[in-house]
């Protein structure tokens, strides 16, 4: 088949990647110019993920990474209150991006090529880009994420519902922690818990997957209730974003803001590991489920079918879980009913990662 995948993260790369072994053409288009090369921090190994790396000969990705030895408990005042031997991985998501889209051809890869409409008639699926020209495809994916413009031609409701608290992250150098906020924070999972709120860090290989101490980078995530979504997701030039800021686009006030907070309810660990971030990024909660991932020749995958609350660290492999049943299906019948078989076995499952999200976030409510 000729198949189009819209959306060049992992899902729609694992996607790509095990269809091009099965013999189909594939290519995909990512509306950004460059790539999604450094967009990533760290990433947990499940079953589903190390599945697809072994079948698509990447498993020495899951061994580029960096081990918390525990899980800690702080206080207010940053005394450890708790601890479990809790031993787990944290590998890059770069240097995954990175070795997956090795698999793939040049061509296969079409960078800034927004996507603005996609339909179907007669046997085939078609594809509308910014510029006006057009492409035909047996199959059209979508892979494109929360904000899906593939998700529309497939249910009529598509719509995520905002949870209401929003996720305030950093990513930094761990030598620009402060000495004693290390000492504590490094090589462990750590963990401060107040009512409608929590903060959590961890340490991820470096951009380039470096995993030597000194070389590494710690990633904390702060969720805090946000009930005006629109004020919070107004970058700097005053536009308003739907879902999220990247780093670089929260105004100085709002980072003044988020900082006088942190000194009024953060232990001082998670306070240095803050302050050091120069330019913090934002990233709104939502749910979704879809009621149907199949219509025709029109597919959804990942995050463009069931938007799942990142306390489930299973974001990635919900979409690798994806790609491969879709290969499986298409490999064992004709492609309708292959389609039939993949739509019932994933909305079974994204329906409950979803659950499994909203209850671990249910003390944001």
């Amino acid at each position: 088949m000729r198949v189009a995948i819209v959306g060049g993260s992992l899902g729609g790369l694992f996607a790509a990647v095990l269809l091009r072994q099965a013999g189909h053409a594939v290519r995909i288009y990512e509306r950004s110019h460059s790539g999604l090369e450094g967009r990533g921090a760290g990433l947990v190994v499940q079953e589903q993920l190390s599945s697809l790396l072994r079948r698509i000969g990447l498993s020495h990705a899951m061994q580029v990474g960096v081990m918390a030895n525990e899980r800690i408990f702080l206080d207010r005042a940053g005394m450890i209150v708790a601890r479990r031997t809790m031993p787990q991985m944290q590998i890059s998501w770069d240097y995954l991006y990175r070795g997956v889209r090795a698999r793939l051809e040049d061509g296969d890869y079409a960078v800034g090529r927004p996507v603005v409409a996609v339909g179907q008639a007669a046997d085939m699926a078609w594809l509308e880009f910014s510029d006006g020209s057009r492409v035909s495809a047996d199959l059209v994916i979508g892979a494109d994420g929360i904000g899906s413009i593939v998700r529309p031609a497939v249910i009529e409701a598509d719509t995520p519902r905002y949870a209401g608290y929003v996720a305030w992250r950093g990513l930094i150098p761990e030598t620009t922690l402060p000495q004693a906020a290390a000492a504590t924070l490094l090589d462990r999972f750590a963990f401060y818990t107040i009512p409608r709120s929590q903060a959590l860090g961890y340490l991820v290989p470096g951009p380039d997957g470096e995993t030597d101490p000194g070389h590494r980078r710690y990633n904390w995530v702060w969720y805090r209730r946000a009930e005006d979504l629109a004020s919070v997701l107004t970058d700097r030039d005053g536009r308003i974003h739907p879902y999220s800021l990247s780093r670089g686009r929260i105004s100085d006030a709002a980072r003044a803001a988020l900082v006088a907070a942190g000194r009024q309810q953060l232990p001082p660990q998670f306070l240095g590991a803050m302050l050091a971030e120069p330019a913090p990024f934002i990233q709104a909660i939502f749910d979704f489920e879809t009621p149907r991932m199949v219509r025709d020749r029109l597919l959804l995958l990942g995050d463009a079918a069931f938007v799942v609350r990142p306390h489930t660290a299973m974001g990635v492999a919900k979409a690798a879980g994806d790609a491969l049943a879709l290969v499986d299906a298409l490999a064992g019948a004709p492609l309708d009913q292959a389609l039939i078989r993949y739509e019932r076995e994933r909305l079974e499952a994204g329906r409950a990662i979803a659950a499994y999200g909203r209850r671990l976030g249910a003390s944001m409510g």
